[in-house]
């Protein structure tokens, strides 16, 4: 059943052809069977997945719910589930059973979408392999050398193996589009706002955005359905009306306008990225797209402001977990200083602590004007930069990431070089912009993806271009072949 389309077993399920409860079932003896040497699951969820399995072929048999109900979703451990562990894969919140739903995961369950588990991720989403989690380093099912990306690593891999139709991620600085495109599945990062931020553990506040992990750009349609809207409870929750993702599917995309920076193609850009890159955009010509040069003059500038921005916002975040109102504690303290310090200091991981003290750093008295306040100005840059190019083409296409997906240590010596791994990805979160990985080929046996970027709000533009590409290619319908 793994290999069906989510379309198809939507279909299946309300011909009564399938039930919830096979399906899910089904799910959860891959995971038994597979997630061993993934590592892509921090918590398994058999009894809830099951009796949410029960309960949506029971709506379906009333005529209620929708295209996604019954159908099992995974998410990623860093969306509160309500009494279930969520970790955010630290070894601080080891402990944590969250009291309440994120928005993302009440609206999934409000639907009847059993709940297979929550996947593993970077520590406090911290990282662009997966490697930093408490539990372990996810590993990249087209290679099991390789790391699947970050920090959506855990649910990039069960999509790819099949342990899950669909996911959920969130994207800070490229988390859900580069594991989209090392795993070779399809991730959008929605405009900022977009989705509620509700529920979801906070890593840097003005740049988290939730989105969907799925195999194609129609299933990302269906998923982030459920997914967007306004949150009344989330103070960046956008106010206006959702869009319509799934009847723009299908689309004509002759005559739109293909913006194609030239600085996406400069040297460090693997060469089979390249080729890859470079025969998708000539797949969208071919579908009557219009090729037009753009620039970005300023993407070089991106990854140094946001390694100041995401921390220096980190630090202020992270410091609610001191050891007393929850979260991991320290055995034994002395006194108050040594509870704060011996909790934060054993609880966070390195990544972690490296982060948080380049943010208290950027933000201290006599630094914050010199970096902190520079680098809002340098972000400010790189979103007229779109703005501008934006004016000459209506998406922007490229390579997510330099490189196909690392070995697993590979970089773990080496912070800047894992940092410039999101080269392409962190300066759509600067401007707060939606932007979608796409499968579009290999690379010395690991996936590419297709980078698609668009303006503001427009996610359904972005879903149609990639619908159109998946017509007429079917690198997101290839699977490892260990998980077939």
């Amino acid at each position: 059943m793994h290999t069906l389309s989510v379309k198809e077993m939507s279909e299946k399920l309300r011909n009564k052809e399938i039930t919830s409860v096979a399906l899910t079932q089904h799910y959860l003896d891959r995971i038994d069977q597979y997630d061993g040497d993934l590592n892509a699951y921090v918590t398994v969820t058999p009894e809830l997945a099951m009796e949410m399995a029960k309960q949506a072929d029971d709506m379906i048999a009333e005529g209620k719910g929708g295209l996604l109900t019954g159908i099992p979703v995974a998410h990623k451990d860093i969306f509160c589930t309500l009494d279930v562990k969520t970790t955010c894969g630290s070894k601080m919140l080891d402990n944590f059973i969250a009291p309440y739903d994120a928005k993302v995961v009440e609206e999934s369950r409000k639907l009847g979408m059993p709940i297979l588990g929550k996947t593993n991720m970077d520590e406090f989403a911290m990282g662009s392999s997966s490697e930093s989690s408490y539990y372990g380093a996810t590993k990249n099912p087209w290679d099991l050398k390789a790391v699947p990306g970050g920090s959506s690593g855990g649910s990039a891999a069960v999509i790819a193996a099949g342990l899950a139709p669909l996911a959920t991620g969130s994207d800070t600085g490229g988390s859900i589009r580069q594991p989209a495109s090392f795993c070779g599945i399809t991730g959008i990062k929605p405009t900022y706002g977009a989705v509620s931020r509700y529920g979801m553990i906070a890593y840097a506040s003005s740049f988290d955005q939730g989105g969907p992990m799925t195999r194609s750009a129609e299933e990302s349609a269906w998923m982030l359905d459920v997914m967007a809207g306004f949150d009344e409870r989330d103070s960046t929750s956008l106010e206006q009306p959702k869009q319509d993702y799934v009847s723009t599917l299908n689309n004509d995309i002759k005559g739109l306008k293909v913006g194609v920076p030239a600085e996406y193609f400069e040297a460090g850009l693997d060469e089979g990225v390249e080729s890859n890159i470079r025969a998708a955009i000539a797949e969208l010509e071919k579908l009557g797209a219009e090729i037009v040069e753009v620039s970005l003059p300023n993407k070089e500038l991106a990854v140094p402001a946001y390694y100041v921005l995401a921390p220096a916002e980190a630090s202020s975040n992270l410091s609610r977990f001191d050891g007393v109102r929850y979260g991991y504690r320290c055995e034994n303290p002395t006194d108050l200083n040594d509870l704060y310090t011996r909790s934060r200091s054993e609880g966070f991981g390195a990544e972690v602590k490296r982060r948080i003290m380049v943010g208290a750093y950027a933000l201290s008295a006599g630094y914050y004007d010199a970096y902190y306040l520079k680098a809002q100005k340098l972000r400010r840059m790189v979103r007229d930069d779109f703005v501008k190019a934006f004016e000459q083409c209506d998406v922007i296409v490229g390579p997510v990431a330099p490189t196909p997906a690392f070995n697993i240590g590979e970089k773990s010596d080496d912070p800047v070089s894992m940092y410039l791994a999101d080269l392409y990805t962190i300066p759509v979160n600067l401007a707060g912009m939606p932007a979608m990985s796409v499968p579009a080929g290999f690379s010395n046996g690991r996936p590419v993806g297709l980078h698609l970027v668009g303006p503001y709000h427009s996610e359904a533009k972005l879903l149609n271009v990639a619908h159109q590409y998946q017509q007429v290619t079917n690198w997101h319908q290839q699977m490892p072949e260990s998980y077939q």
